[in-house]
């Protein structure tokens, strides 16, 4: 709870904080230093809700509580939310540099918004697509031209350059597409059309995040009944950070952990981003979510040696038969669940299934920048002349998946076409 003590807030304003950088016309704000130890004495940074989108609503505005010995170290940030509305901007969350800073990116431009997506600014395929919906809006604001066909040509044309940044996340497809099929179909002036593009991005927004809670719920009606407190596996992170601000398989960790039915949680580290390492592991440290870290090649030891009882990932896309594509080594995860006899669940909202793809077969890969297996940091870490694969994704065969939670409910895989709208 935020004190009331005015000596101790301080207002986050654009532009105010000692360290600002820029790349590519995006204004990168970073309002804490060098996060070195989550433990720390330092700030907590509280959310103050006013905002009328939605309840929890969105942050309107930051207080930022100050310790009085430093001001230059984060200890701890409540109530996480990636994608943050700004009267006429979106403020980001840049996951690049967590943990060590926890920085804002300020997007005013759907080519910025393009940019921060390609880059994994944001990333997840909720938070993707909500990002997205807010990039189409910020777009049409772009727009010069009242001639409704041609500001609908154009329109068209940034949807194309936002469809270009992650092609394996269907979420991202489904808020683009959400939007297009909008502005087509609302015969008003221009003017109208915008204001209205941005309602659906709030409103995309905002059933993001009751959607995950609702996945939360879901996923605790098949936790295994044995032991009382489970041990959990996830792979990447599917967090507050991936999605508007709760998570899918992290939202189910969340409600186990409320419920007192979580003992902790094993996190791969997730090669080759480390998305686990850094930002699966530093949720669960905020809000004091026992973790324990481990390499992605450490998992079946682990699951040998009894240390877990069940395995619940997210999704980038499901295919209409069950199979699900999700960061590379989730099928590998897979294999080893089931030749431990460990559940494997998939959580994802119903807006990661897309129907119109029979099985995974049809779905698209990205293949990523090889600095990012070559590399660690600014280090070289292989011979010059190696070569390199680097997919991003990999797909796992729905007969490994014993059920997709959703937020209407959970499924088997060879039963998620009736949940079709």
């Amino acid at each position: 709870m935020v004190p009331h003590n005015p000596r101790y807030l301080k207002r986050f304003e654009p532009g105010s904080q000692s360290f600002s950088a820029f790349f590519s016309g995006v204004r990168i704000l970073i309002f804490t230093e060098l996060v070195l130890n989550a433990k720390l004495p330092a700030h907590r940074l509280f959310f103050r809700y006013f905002s009328q989108i939605f309840c929890p609503p969105l942050l309107d505005s930051f207080i930022v509580l100050l310790d009085s010995s430093s001001t230059h170290k984060l200890s701890e940030v409540s109530h996480v939310y990636p994608i943050l509305w700004q009267e006429d901007h979106v403020l980001l969350v840049d996951q690049t540099r967590l943990p060590r800073e926890y920085g804002l990116v300020e997007i005013r431009r759907s080519a910025d918004m393009a940019e921060a997506i390609q880059r994994m600014i944001v990333r997840g395929a909720p938070a993707i697509g909500v990002a997205a919906a807010y990039g189409m809006y910020l777009g049409a604001k772009e727009i010069k031209t009242r001639d409704r066909r041609l500001f609908l040509q154009e329109l068209e044309a940034i949807a194309a350059r936002l469809r270009a940044t992650r092609p394996t996340a269907v979420n991202l497809f489904w808020a683009i597409d959400r939007m297009v099929k909008l502005a087509h179909s609302t015969p008003v002036a221009v003017e109208e059309i915008v204001g209205i593009l941005l309602q659906e991005a709030q409103s995309i927004h905002l059933a993001d995040l009751q959607t995950c809670y609702r996945i939360g719920e879901q996923g605790l009606t098949v936790l295994p009944e044995s032991p009382q407190k489970l041990r959990i596996l996830t792979h990447c992170n599917t967090g507050a950070l991936a999605t508007a601000g709760y998570g899918t398989a992290l939202g189910v960790v969340r409600s186990a952990w409320r419920e007192n039915r979580l003992e902790r949680v094993y996190a791969d580290e997730t090669r080759p981003r480390l998305q686990g390492a850094k930002l699966t592991a530093w949720e669960c440290i905020q809000e004091g979510i026992p973790v324990t870290l481990i390499t992605d090649s450490m998992a079946a030891q682990c699951m040998k040696e009894g240390r877990v009882d069940v395995v619940i990932v997210g999704a980038d896309r499901i295919a209409a038969n069950g199979d699900t594509a999700n960061k590379i080594g989730t099928y590998s995860l897979a294999l080893v669940s089931k030749a431990h006899q460990i559940p494997f669940y998939v959580a994802a909202p119903l807006s990661t299934v897309d129907f119109a793809l029979p099985d995974g077969s049809g779905i698209p890969i990205e293949e990523r920048d090889p600095r990012e297996i070559a590399e660690m940091g600014d280090t070289l870490i292989c011979p010059a002349g190696t070569e390199f694969y680097n997919p991003a994704f990999d797909v796992t065969p729905a007969e490994l998946i014993a059920g997709i939670i959703t937020e209407v409910g959970v499924v088997k895989p060879e039963e998620l076409r009736s949940l079709q709208a």
